[in-house]
């Protein structure tokens, strides 16, 4: 679709890693005219292949902005409002659905938004292989597949493995922010927080209000009138 580089590659870091279990299902559905223009002219400006070639300039990716990593965004709807809300703040939004991507990038357009960057691929090996140490002012997961089945709990991304390779990428009180709707996935995130030693809970024991930088998604509204309960976690670097 996106030929001589000019759109996200179907596979970037390709043979180079070995394959791992994934926390993250790749999602194939129809890109929109809207957003393939989108991705054919802004994405060799804003988009970035995750193939764990190189090492990130992230301060002259964002001129010197703290950067804050969102891994996986939908849509991206939520993104540019926080974006736009706070252009002091770069954000790296991580993906691996096409039309999100997209739309991100047409929002980020039509609202003047320079403050994001639009990664295509798998964050571990983002965080593992491209991200210097101390780099992130943040780390946001928000409702990431909960794998509800008990033999695809090892699927989840937030795992003590995983906590031990964000931490490193962190600076020192930099916040990891995560948010779910499925009940025994905030307790799990809960348990493996609390007992990680290079993360503090902003609100000691227990789960954080929904804080004010965080939109109601529409995502997240439909499963609130169904009766779910959200439940949002904040943890600092130690």
């Amino acid at each position: 679709m996106f030929p001589d580089g000019t759109g996200p590659s179907p596979d970037p870091a390709g043979s180079h890693f070995e394959r791992r279990i994934r926390s993250f299902q790749p999602r194939r559905s129809r890109v929109t005219v809207g957003q393939a223009d989108a991705l054919r002219r802004l994405w060799p400006v804003w988009g970035l292949d995750i193939d764990g070639q190189r090492v990130l300039d992230l301060d002259g990716m964002f001129d010197g902005l703290p950067v804050v990593l969102e891994i996986g965004f939908g849509m991206g709807e939520a993104t540019a409002r926080m974006a736009a809300a706070d252009p002091s703040t770069g954000i790296l939004a991580v993906d691996v659905h096409t039309p999100g991507q997209g739309n991100l990038l047409g929002l980020a357009e039509r609202n003047g938004l320079t403050n994001v960057r639009v990664a295509n691929g798998d964050a571990i090996i983002l965080l593992r292989e491209m991200l210097p140490p101390a780099s992130l002012a943040g780390v946001r997961v928000y409702f990431p597949d909960p794998w509800p089945k008990k033999r695809h709990h090892k699927r989840r991304l937030i795992q003590p493995e995983f906590l031990s390779l964000v931490a490193p990428r962190m600076k020192p009180g930099a916040l990891l922010h995560c948010a779910t709707d499925w009940e025994p996935y905030a307790e799990q995130m809960l348990e493996v927080l609390t007992a990680h030693p290079d993360f503090e809970n902003t609100v000691p024991g227990g789960y954080a209000p929904r804080p004010g930088f965080r939109p109601l998604t529409r995502f997240e509204g439909q499963g609130l009138e169904k009766g779910h309960v959200v439940h949002d976690l904040l943890f600092a670097r130690a």
